[in-house]
């Protein structure tokens, strides 16, 4: 089934300012001979951040969106990333909906939770999800033990992360046990807050991003939010660009076929020279 596409404008000169902001950051890290954001760069501590990130600063994916074909050129050949697959669209359409009734002051654009479940997991590995929104297979980051990574020791008992000795990051949006202990959410209604599942896991993530006030339309707001999801700036421009490249459209395809494997899988693919 071919893929819908769909373009969307902005509402209010704040969510503009913010828009452009985004761009702006998309436009310098596509520009030539501009440097590819890397997950190792150096973390910076976010502002106003205390303990560990929602990820606990696991690797991400660091792709960038592609260009958009101006008017009038031949469009780019099919490009991997970028595409929305429908249930785990409908999550983040959902959590934007929920937090605009609880939290109406946030003003979460279910765009940014997009960006966020493109950087932490391809969007549940392009749909690999069941149709309530769980994950075909866990999709775990990598045991975070202090080497090259930081050092969380297991807050959970493996119940999560399948881990008794070092925490991991888990499910489509990446929490580490901790952080999923005091955000989680059930956000399918079916009565369980699961971090495997993208309902859940992109409400959690929208009242985490929502948490202490925010204005997610207010730039600074908008920066401390993703900056507590992992600290690093690298990874700041990375969701930035993503959320651009949302906000000027997007395109929703099929869930993937599920085939599971019994075993997880890793949250992001393995690194290429």
């Amino acid at each position: 089934m071919a893929g819908r596409v769909f373009r969307g404008g902005l509402k209010g000169a704040r969510g503009t300012a913010v828009a452009v902001a985004a761009l702006t950051v998309l436009t310098a890290s596509q520009a030539p001979g501009a440097a590819p954001a890397r997950a190792s760069a150096p973390a910076q501590q976010a502002s106003g951040g205390h303990g560990p990130s929602v990820s606990g600063d696991s690797p991400y994916r660091t792709e960038l969106p592609p260009l958009r074909a101006r008017k009038g050129e031949a469009r780019r050949a099919r490009v991997s990333g970028g595409a929305l697959p429908e249930t785990v669209f409908a999550a983040y359409r959902n959590a934007e909906a929920e937090l605009a009734r609880t939290t109406p002051g946030c003003r979460l654009r279910w765009q940014l939770a997009a960006a966020i479940g493109q950087v932490e997991s391809g969007h549940a590995r392009g749909g690999r999800v069941t149709a309530d929104g769980t994950t075909v297979t866990p999709i775990l980051g990598p045991r975070l033990d202090g080497a090259g990574f930081a050092l969380i020791r297991d807050s959970d008992g493996g119940a999560y992360d399948q881990d008794t000795v070092y925490d991991r990051a888990v499910g489509p949006m990446q929490f580490i046990p901790s952080t999923w202990a005091r955000w989680g959410a059930d956000g399918n209604g079916d009565g369980r807050a699961d971090p495997d599942n993208v309902f859940d896991a992109a409400l959690a993530a929208g009242r985490y991003l929502c948490a202490g006030g925010r204005d997610l339309s207010d730039p600074a707001d908008l920066d401390r939010a993703i900056l507590g999801y992992n600290h690093s700036r690298a990874y700041l421009r990375t969701v930035l660009a993503w959320y651009a490249y949302f906000l000027s459209g997007h395109r929703v395809v099929p869930d993937r076929p599920a085939t599971p494997s019994g075993r997880p899988e890793p949250s992001r693919p393995a690194a290429t020279p």
